[in-house]
């Protein structure tokens, strides 16, 4: 049984991840962090959430939730996730983020902490959104000709756009194609943009109601249009994934590991 702390574990993914480690025998829940100024500080995590009493209260000691477990999963915001992978390090526990909207320097600090310690990072737990990405490699090099744009939709509440997950498939599009997403992105239009740029990798944001996540890669051609598209409409979705990485991880030698290095997806395009 794998004893595991959930950093974040007040919120919506939090949520789905305390079902899922209720419901999976090989996981034992000793950790669950929220902000300190959390006014459920205190309450039991699974109960804050309508879940039957579980025994371990919403807490904001990270050291002591670090400590206690054998690997930690991540899904809060980018300054909490560098203070937890600080206690990570100290501690020599791996770690699997989930969290997104980290800028290049704070990226910086996560490969640097992955010289020490095992570290899984991605955007989008879901297997159905990696093997988006594989797909979006194979397709990106053989249309390389093709307009690309990229839909993605999300709940009112998310705080970051272009998602995460979209900024990663336009990227996974852009290294196929042999150029960066720094170079070929265009995050948002307005106005007179003009005629599209040959190469460009467009992006369209959607945040309304309840969404859970909905991304869509299209290659347009003058001839032909190809659309990739996953929807999610279970968050549950992402906390198997996520358990699914962290069953992987421990163990693992200290580095850099994403999902593709889950689902033996590396080399895939």
């Amino acid at each position: 049984m794998n004893k595991i702390t959930l950093h974040g574990a007040s919120g919506r993914m939090g949520k789905a991840l305390v079902a899922a480690v209720r419901e999976l025998p090989q996981w034992k829940l000793v950790g669950a962090v929220t902000a300190g100024t959390d006014s459920r500080l205190g309450q039991d995590a699974a109960v804050i959430h309508g879940f039957p009493y579980i025994g371990v209260p919403l807490a904001a000691d990270v050291s002591a939730a670090v400590q206690a477990a054998e690997v930690i999963v991540d899904f809060s915001q980018p300054v909490a996730s560098l203070q937890l992978l600080k206690h990570c390090q100290l501690k020599r526990k791996p770690v699997v983020i989930g969290t997104t909207g980290f800028s290049p320097d704070a990226l910086a600090e996560i490969e640097a902490a992955a010289r020490q310690i095992p570290v899984l990072i991605s955007p989008n737990m879901s297997v159905g959104v990696n093997l988006l990405f594989a797909l979006a490699r194979i397709a990106g090099k053989a249309m390389a000709d093709a307009d690309a744009e990229i839909i993605e939709a999300h709940h009112r509440y998310k705080v970051d756009a272009p998602s995460g997950t979209a900024l990663r498939l336009g990227e996974v599009v852009a290294q196929a194609r042999g150029t960066t997403l720094a170079a070929s992105g265009v995050l948002s239009r307005e106005g007179n943009t003009g005629v599209r740029e040959p190469g460009s990798i467009g992006f369209a944001t959607i945040r309304a109601g309840e969404i859970v996540g909905d991304h869509t890669l299209l290659l347009a051609t003058g001839t032909e249009h190809l659309e990739i598209r996953h929807q999610a409409f279970d968050r549950r979705n992402f906390a198997e994934g996520a358990l699914r990485a962290a069953a992987w991880l421990v163990g693992k030698p200290a580095g850099l590991y994403g999902m593709d290095d889950v689902l033996g997806l590396r080399e895939v395009g």
